[in-house]
């Protein structure tokens, strides 16, 4: 068995997950200190913050409570795994068998039953839209020809660890 020792001291292995050893404190707090864009943007913005602004935009967008619910969770796998970048992980097949039953045990774990078609797609479309807006602001280049609308004003503010930290904590709390 391969195992972390997370932030709350629990022996985790994320290639075998066990459900009652993940914790969303853990998750909150490996996020917060998560650089996105592999630490190539002008100033720090972790991959918590992103997930508080996507699960915001899918309030915004009058989405279900459990849609905004997971897209507060839509990357804590990356809590026990890390962030890898888009075009790495498209060439790392094994990531992504290991990534996907550990993501889906976590959306299991607060969400009951998998996400349907509509909601996963809806999950996604958000991911990519902050995406772009991340890149516009954090950047100053567009990934697109047309940027894609937003119905929320996403924060891409550093704010401070724990700040970050505590506001997905607060979020997830409100939509469990």
């Amino acid at each position: 068995m391969s195992r972390i020792l997370t932030y709350t001291k629990k022996m985790f292995d994320p290639l075998a997950p066990e459900t009652d050893l993940i914790e969303i404190r853990d998750i909150a707090h490996a996020l917060s200190y998560l650089c996105r864009a592999n630490g190539h943007f002008k100033s720090f913005y972790s991959v918590c913050q992103h997930s508080v602004n996507c699960a915001k935009e899918a309030a915004a967008r009058g989405y279900s409570r459990r849609v905004q619910l997971a897209c507060l969770l839509h990357d804590a796998s990356e809590a026990y795994l890390s962030d890898v970048t888009r075009p790495v992980k498209q060439e790392l097949p094994q990531y992504k068998e290991i990534e996907e039953p550990l993501q889906n045990t976590i959306w299991a774990k607060w969400l009951g039953e998998p996400l349907n078609e509509t909601e996963y797609a809806q999950v996604f479309q958000i991911d990519d839209h902050v995406l772009e807006h991340e890149f516009i602001t954090l950047m100053e280049y567009q990934l697109k020809d047309t940027l894609p609308e937003l119905a929320s004003t996403p924060d891409f503010g550093f704010h401070g660890f724990e700040a970050h930290e505590q506001e997905f904590l607060q979020l997830f709390q409100s939509l469990k």
